[in-house]
């Protein structure tokens, strides 16, 4: 492993703990560093004090992390630059820190220590919430549908609010799948207003009269969802006119049409663009609910230009 220190690309970070989990993030964060074309950092938070060699000269304890990192590196191979950082402090502050010029931040979803409940628990919420720059978790073994970095992996997927989706995410998206080489699909989910007759049931099958005429406005609502994404995708459509883009609008609900899109994805891309009136950044219920299900890695994009 080489030092990037005068690399001008900005790296991908991944941060590891030695856990089987941590070891797969971190090669599918070689494989996105490689068709990156970016350095890799493979950042790893230590638990507590490191006792430091004694003054009779008593060896520092091995690192063992450093070790596994190495083994899958070396059984690998590289095509990039990988150096390896050690941090001190709390996962979520040192991880932020790490990847303040970053292009990607990637994380298993589960590990050792103050990794254990990174996906579910308050860490992972609070580093998916203040990331500097994308976030990509990798689902543990037993829920991953694919991790390889490239077309093998299945396409991009983006869940898309036509009205709220920050540039940034849609940018993050495009430039996956043109990076892959792998189709986008963006799907955007709207409720469908409940019938006025669902609203009101007659009291009894005496008082019950013919339901009025009424205009469902259902394909009204359709055709103006699907008119606001084909405008919205449009310029990014003309930026990457390789990119096969086969968008879709349809009822029901956004989570659940991504986490299920996720089972033969390579990637599901969401936004984080819910901003709490004190003016700190939120995780939207959509963006919790596919990182909590997601089968396959999930990138987390932060609302500017880190696309």
């Amino acid at each position: 492993m080489s030092d990037t220190s005068t690399a001008p690309e900005p790296p991908v970070v991944v941060g590891v703990d030695g856990s089987a989990h941590s070891l797969r993030a971190l090669e599918w964060a070689l494989g996105s560093a490689e068709g990156l074309g970016s350095p890799l950092v493979v950042a790893h938070v230590r638990s507590g004090a490191v006792p430091a060699a004694s003054p009779g000269g008593a060896p520092e304890r091995p690192d063992t992390v450093l070790r596994a990192v190495r083994t899958v590196v070396e059984e690998r191979g590289h095509r990039v630059p990988v150096r390896y950082a050690p941090l001190d402090g709390t996962v979520t502050e040192a991880l932020t820190a790490a990847s303040r010029d970053a292009r990607l931040l990637v994380t298993g979803s589960r590990g050792h220590g103050g990794f254990a409940t990174l996906l579910l628990g308050s860490a992972g919420r609070t580093l998916a919430a203040t990331a500097p720059c994308p976030l990509v978790v990798v689902p543990h073994e037993a829920r991953t549908a694919a991790l390889e970095s490239g077309a093998g992996a299945g396409r991009v997927l983006l869940g898309l609010a036509a009205d709220e989706t920050p540039d940034a995410v849609v940018a993050f998206a495009f430039g996956a799948a043109h990076q892959r080489g792998v189709p986008l699909e963006v799907v955007t989910a709207f409720r469908i207003p409940p019938q006025p007759g669902a609203l009101l049931a007659a009291p009894s099958p005496a008082l019950q009269v013919p339901p009025l005429p009424f205009e469902d406005d259902t394909e009204e609502i359709l055709r103006e969802a699907e008119r606001e994404q084909t405008a919205r995708l449009a310029p990014f459509a003309e930026r990457w006119p390789g990119v096969g883009l086969a968008a879709s609008v349809v009822p029901g609900d956004a989570a659940g049409r991504l986490v299920e899109g996720s089972r033969d994805a390579g990637l599901v891309v969401v936004g984080r663009h819910h901003r709490h009136r004190f003016g700190s950044l939120l995780l939207g219920s959509v963006t919790h609910a596919v990182l909590q299900h997601a089968y396959c890695p999930v990138a987390v994009v932060p609302p500017g230009p880190s696309a």
